[in-house]
């Protein structure tokens, strides 16, 4: 367990109690977690990290509170939805760890569809100092497709091919069958 200096900044605190939570000292990292959160209470990181500290501990009622706090934070973040499944699966409500399972699902998928942003500021260049684009070069599409020699077609005038496989045996009427008199 490691204290933070005095004066020290959120992020150096938040660096401390995720230590602490990394070691299992929770309790420490609770009470740095809960002043971050007073300092600052749109820590969002913070918020999710007193979630989880809760959840580690086995105080589910107070993990499920705390991971509705970082949802109203960020409502369609992934992982807050992820520890809220989790967290509702540990408690014994299947129904509602499903939900929160479907919508980090939903969230994870609106992710994937937005563009990645630029590595630095810098890589963004002002849409007048872009390069000249090359134009994309035209063709023609061919008027006749050659042929596909995997397809089997029928050629005019000759026989057809012998089929390799014999036909299935018709079961669906039954024999007629005599009796065996003797």
């Amino acid at each position: 367990m490691r204290e933070a200096a005095p004066g020290a900044s959120l992020q150096d605190q938040y660096d401390d109690a995720m230590f602490d939570y990394s070691t299992g000292a929770f309790d420490s990292a609770l009470r740095k977690l809960a002043a971050i959160l007073d300092a600052d209470p749109l820590h969002f990181d913070a918020q999710l990290a007193l979630a989880m500290c809760w959840y580690r501990k086995g105080n589910f009622p107070s993990a499920i509170a705390e991971g509705h706090k970082a949802e109203r934070l960020r409502p369609n973040e992934q992982l807050v939805h992820t520890n809220l499944s989790l967290f509702y699966m540990k408690s014994g409500d299947k129904t509602t760890a499903e939900h929160h399972g479907l919508k980090a699902r939903i969230a994870g998928w609106k992710q994937d569809m937005s563009a990645p942003p630029p590595a630095h500021p810098s890589d963004v260049p002002e849409p007048e100092l872009q390069m000249a684009q090359p134009k994309p070069k035209s063709f023609k599409l061919p008027e006749k497709f050659p042929d596909m020699p995997w397809k089997k077609h029928a050629k005019v005038g000759s026989p057809p091919a012998p089929n390799p496989t014999p036909p299935a045996p018709d079961i669906t009427t039954p024999k007629p069958t005599t009796p065996n008199i003797r």
